[in-house]
């Protein structure tokens, strides 16, 4: 794997395309204030990190195909797609509605500070089917002082109809504890187009996704708020049966995560919230759960999502989550 070392590069202007050789099919194209993913020349994902940005997403997320699998809004809106939650951009890392992080929030929106601010690109890896990128953000207060230094690995691979992206993520207490309360609002989540939802209100397009989990559980009603190591969404588009998994690492903290899987189309996987599920499933006596991260102590971070076209069956899901666990 070719190898490139960009610690300390700030994003700017600069159009830098890296790529391992001539045959390789997944490059990384720096632009201002966002890094695209191509493969086999075509946009997989970009990395959004503008300065204007509550919080560095991916937007738009494609299949192999081309299809995309993200909602527009809020950056493009489009007549009769949904426009609600302007908050849901793209596939995103971050926690908090209600100031549940030291007082402030990093979900919901609001003028910045608070943010989840990029610093800047670590490393870069390639190959010809897998590349690899390592950022550094800062989560920033209201005072506009960094509480949480964010080091995120994303490593893509390049699959027959598939896509794989491992995300690990540390969060490492700076110079303070950094407590996260419970909330429903987080943490690792996408927002499904709307033709892959179970219950879009947009006129666009028409459901078509069904979530299953790894208890063999199907539909919101059955997934959303319980705790599962894995949870696919697939639909139709196009005539082409297309779908997103997310798959927990048994490392990552609070294994295996609640679920925050709505009809409408929030995607997201939740290991810290608790209370807000425990209601929701109307369990006797819910719990709330904290994390406190102590100065110079990280909190790991652990997700595989995978973009795939054609049906899978429930058996293919958990041979996967058994390979992603072993890493």
């Amino acid at each position: 794997m070719k190898k490139i070392i960009v610690a300390g590069f700030l994003i700017g202007a600069l159009l830098l395309n890296f790529s391992c050789d001539s045959g390789s099919n997944v490059e990384f194209i720096q632009k201002e204030n966002q890094i695209d993913v191509v493969i086999n020349d075509q946009l997989f994902t970009s990395y959004l990190i503008g300065s204007d940005l509550l919080k560095p997403c991916l937007y738009p997320v494609n299949s192999p195909s081309g299809e995309t699998l993200t909602r527009s809004y809020p950056f493009e809106e489009i007549e009769g797609e949904t426009n609600d939650h302007p908050h849901h951009t793209g596939l995103y890392f971050t926690y908090a509605s209600k100031g549940e992080v030291n007082g402030d929030s990093f979900w919901n929106l609001h003028d910045v500070p608070p943010q989840i601010k990029h610093i800047e690109v670590l490393e870069i890896e390639t190959e010809k089917n897998e590349g690899e990128i390592t950022t550094v953000s800062h989560w920033i207060n209201r005072n506009n002082q960094a509480i949480l230094e964010e080091k995120r690995e994303m490593e893509i691979e390049v699959l027959e109809n598939e896509y794989r992206i491992d995300f690990t993520i540390e969060l490492t207490a700076i110079d303070t504890v950094v407590t996260f309360q419970d909330t429903k609002e987080g943490m690792f989540a996408i927002r499904v187009a709307d033709w892959l939802t179970e219950n879009t209100k947009g006129t666009l397009y028409k459901s078509t996704g069904e979530y299953l989990n790894a208890e063999g559980e199907k539909t919101e009603e059955n997934v959303w708020g319980k705790r599962s190591s894995w949870v696919r969404l697939e639909g139709e588009k196009d005539g082409k049966t297309i779908g997103i998994a997310i798959y927990h690492h048994p490392k990552s903290i609070n294994y295996p995560t609640y679920w925050h899987a709505r009809g409408y189309g929030c995607f997201g996987a939740n290991p810290i919230g608790q209370f807000d599920f425990q209601k929701g499933r109307n369990m006797e006596k819910p719990q709330h759960r904290t994390l406190e991260i102590n100065p110079g102590e990280t909190a790991l971070f652990k997700f595989r999502m995978t973009i795939y076209e054609g049906a899978k069956t429930k058996e293919q899901f958990d041979q996967e989550f058994n390979n992603f666990s072993k890493n």
